[in-house]
């Protein structure tokens, strides 16, 4: 381990520590809006430790608290981190070659510790900020939902202190750095009216898996260009 952080500057370890102060302060505030939202004190915190994946956990714990069943929770989890899938490929070589390290590797994958992967083109420089970037915020992250966990049982009323606004909060961050491409932006503009429609009409969290459709037309006309240039050929 010594030998990892000597491959890492003092600049690297500076902002991963500042990823990991941020991430801590949302996880607080996920486990305190879970728990004053009415979720026993145990949900949060073994969903932290055994999925560890802060959008996907907003979203399910969000679709629970909106009246949602579990399944359209889980649903929404996995459709959130199934982006996550095309960014192991990206850093399997940061993993390790044994299979517990590759196995413990993909649990602590995250956004974060996939972007200071790709900052790095050594193998031990893209290794080491990896583990120390992952196991960081696994740490903070689990820390600061119990301890916010802790502190949203005293919180009857998660609008005094507007924590009922940081679910669609973080996820509308999630979202915003990716609606910058238009093919993107019309898909979510296409998925949310679609959403918006269909929530007088059905259960909690159904809706939010409707808006799905919004992706058909994108798929459809991303292989437009293509075959345009092969009949022109």
């Amino acid at each position: 381990m010594y030998s990892l952080w000597r491959t890492i500057d003092r600049g690297t370890l500076r902002d991963i520590a500042l990823v990991c102060l941020a991430d801590a302060i949302v996880g607080a505030a996920f486990g305190a809006i879970s728990v004053s939202g009415g979720l026993p004190l145990w949900v949060p915190i073994v969903m932290s430790l055994l999925v560890f994946a802060g959008g996907a956990q907003f979203a399910a714990v969000g679709v629970v608290l909106a009246g949602g069943g579990p399944v359209a929770a889980v649903a929404a989890g996995l459709v959130l981190n199934a982006r996550l899938l095309p960014f192991g490929f990206a850093v399997a070589d940061a993993l390790g070659g044994r299979w517990w390290t590759r196995l413990a590797g993909a649990h602590v994958l995250t956004d974060e510790s996939v972007a200071f992967v790709l900052r790095r083109s050594d193998r031990q420089g893209r290794r080491a900020v990896y583990w120390i970037c992952g196991l960081g915020l696994f740490a903070c992250w689990n820390l600061a939902v119990v301890l916010g966990a802790l502190g949203g049982q005293g919180i009857a009323d998660t609008g005094v202190f507007g924590l009922d606004a940081a679910f669609p909060a973080v996820l509308l961050a999630l979202v915003l750095p990716r609606l910058a491409d238009r093919g993107t932006r019309n898909a979510a503009l296409l998925g949310a009216a679609i959403a918006i429609a269909a929530t007088p009409f059905l259960p909690a969290g159904l809706p939010v898996l409707l808006a799905l459709v919004g992706l058909v037309p994108a798929i459809l006309s991303s292989g437009t260009p293509a075959k345009s240039e092969r009949e022109a050929a």
